[in-house]
């Protein structure tokens, strides 16, 4: 692969040249078509549509500019071309899922990662010219597209700095020319796509720098390995020992913890063991780190996936609970390869292993771009679960996520709400109603903790003098205000027309909350203040003595106009 005859060379002397315009043209489809997008209140079909094909395009320039070669270039033309086809479709039903309109989600990371699997086996296949895999082929365009990706994104941030600094220079003796173009968001997308494409071009061509790089990039990573496989032993040694009640109760997520450091494990492990069995290092601190390294991923992934099946069993199926779930089914595979590599190969374990982590590889290609298109509903599966519990009584409807079902959940979620606003009790019906209205996940929040506070704030509210009634309208006034969301509050009706509300905004608070409400010519009760009074006061709002006095102060005056605040 990085052999190549000094006519070849010569021949493919405007690379960087070509791939800088390859990329440029790209930055500038990519602006054309986000730009001036409407996003609010929520995102039009158009904008869901425009941004599908910005993601297609940004994704086929950059699989073009890390695959391309002068051998087959059709090829990669043809796979760039497929895989942005296939992303712009993930990015639509991505977006058009959720009412947040939002491409990056778990479907399109999955793409991504498919992707990522892909592009080492293309290159492969078209090195080839036939259906042959060579691991070491595989493994080296994997860990070379790694570092090219990375390098040539360095290289864009750094080409940005320069021409920052370049524009400050000449702005300050008037030359403002760099500096309008930099301002100008087609410019900055044409000039991140040309130094990608440059940048990636000049670091394929140079195959003897690549490969010292890749070098670097595994001994860097051979170092570490003995670090963390000691740091694994311990804990896998220790974890019976002190309890696995630990580890739930640690206030960290501990799926994407344990899921980490697998992967870690997985990408040292290949640091060591590279290309082939000439490639291992000797010595027996290298043999034992590989034994812990192998051993470790298969326990690491079940311990993920028991954490993820508590957390359903607490809380309920989510997307995201299922992408774990299917993330460590992912990692107990690796972990099942790598223990039967073992078992078989013993002390020449790596031989096995390299043929099954490519096998792995192809079905882990595979299992992400199934994922990434819209063939499974998550959402639905998730609606159900989450609907499941609240009518089972294991959720309250103050804790249910009503966010969830309009933003997260597609289709499913708000069918699911519809239904609940017709044929659910009233208050049910009230915060599934208030939650399909809502145009965000905060006035979601804000709407359905409105409906709770009205249907409870009869039990919290101690109305002052004795005797004295709150109008239904002052009452949604209050409600409305959000000055009395917890524990008692108390209203001083001063008279007919005047109301004072004493509250916290949250259990426990020290600050009692003071809102004054007026009625206005129309008859409707409106808050004309609302001021945090004394920060240490913890009186008890049920029970505590509550006036109203009428005091006197002095105040300057300048010209009949007040002047700063009142002093007695």
């Amino acid at each position: 692969m990085t052999e190549r005859s000094e006519s070849e060379r010569h021949a493919w002397a405007q690379r960087p040249w070509i791939m800088a315009g390859v990329g440029a043209s790209g930055g500038l489809l990519v602006h054309f078509l986000t730009d001036h997008l409407s996003y609010y209140p929520v995102p039009t079909p158009e904008t869901v549509l425009r941004q599908a094909g910005a993601a297609g395009v940004a994704i086929a320039t950059v699989s073009f500019l890390i695959t391309a070669d002068r051998k087959r270039i059709g090829w990669a033309a043809a796979f760039a071309v497929a895989w942005g086809l296939i992303m712009g479709l993930v990015g639509y039903s991505t977006g058009a899922y959720n009412r947040g309109g939002d491409l990056v989600e778990f479907p399109f990371l999955s793409g991504l990662l498919a992707i990522a699997v892909a592009s080492p086996l293309f290159q492969t296949l078209r090195d080839e010219g036939q259906r042959s895999l060579p691991y070491a082929q595989v493994h080296r365009y994997a860990w070379t597209d790694a570092i090219i990706g990375g390098a040539s994104l360095a290289f864009t941030g750094l080409t940005f700095l320069l021409a920052f600094l370049l524009a400050s220079l000449f702005d300050a003796i008037g030359i403002s020319l760099l500096k309008d173009l930099i301002d100008e968001g087609w410019f900055d997308w044409m000039l991140a796509g040309a130094a990608f494409g440059a940048a990636s071009a000049v670091l394929r061509e140079k195959d003897p720098l690549l490969g010292t790089l890749q070098r670097l990039v595994m001994l860097v990573f051979s170092v570490l390995a003995p670090v963390l496989a000691g740091a694994l032993a311990i804990y896998l040694v220790a974890l019976p020992a002190t309890g696995f009640a630990g580890l739930w109760k640690s206030g960290l997520p501990e799926t994407p913890l344990l899921l980490s450091t697998a992967a870690f494990a997985v990408v040292f492990l290949n640091a060591i063991i590279g290309d082939s069995p000439d490639d291992r290092s000797g010595g027996k601190l290298w043999r034992i780190t590989e034994g812990v390294l192998l051993f470790a991923v298969l326990p690491l992934g079940a311990l993920a996936l028991v954490s993820m099946g508590m957390r359903v069993n607490q809380y309920g199926w989510t997307p995201e609970r299922l992408w774990g779930v299917i993330a460590c089914i992912v990692a107990i595979a690796y972990g099942a390869a790598a223990w039967l590599a073992g078992i078989r190969g013993r002390g020449a374990f790596d031989v096995p292993l390299r043929e099954s982590q490519k096998w792995l590889a192809v079905g882990l290609c595979g299992l992400a771009l199934f994922l990434a298109l819209p063939i499974v509903d998550f959402g639905t599966i998730s609606a159900r679960s989450q609907l499941a519990r609240l009518q089972a009584g294991k959720v309250k409807a103050s804790e249910f996520d009503w966010a969830a079902m309009a933003f997260d959940f597609g289709p499913s979620g708000r069918e699911a709400l519809k239904r609940m606003s017709k044929t659910s009790p009233k208050g049910l019906r009230e915060m599934a109603s208030s939650a399909l209205e809502s145009d965000t996940r905060f006035s979601t929040a804000v709407a359905t903790e409105t409906v709770e506070q009205s249907q409870t704030i009869d039990e919290r509210l101690r109305v002052m003098p004795v005797g004295s009634t709150v109008t239904p309208e002052l009452r949604n006034a209050i409600v409305n205000s959000r000055g009395c969301l917890v524990a008692t509050c108390a209203v001083t009706i001063v008279s007919a027309d005047e109301a004072v509300v004493a509250g916290r905004n949250f259990p426990g608070g020290d600050a009692i909350i003071q809102n004054h409400f007026v009625r206005n010519a129309k008859g409707d009760w409106q808050m004309v203040t609302g001021e945090v009074g004394s920060p240490d006061n913890r009186a008890d709002l049920a029970t505590a003595d509550i006036e109203i006095r009428t005091k006197t102060y002095r105040q300057l005056f300048v010209d009949g106009k007040r002047v700063g605040p009142p002093f007695e």
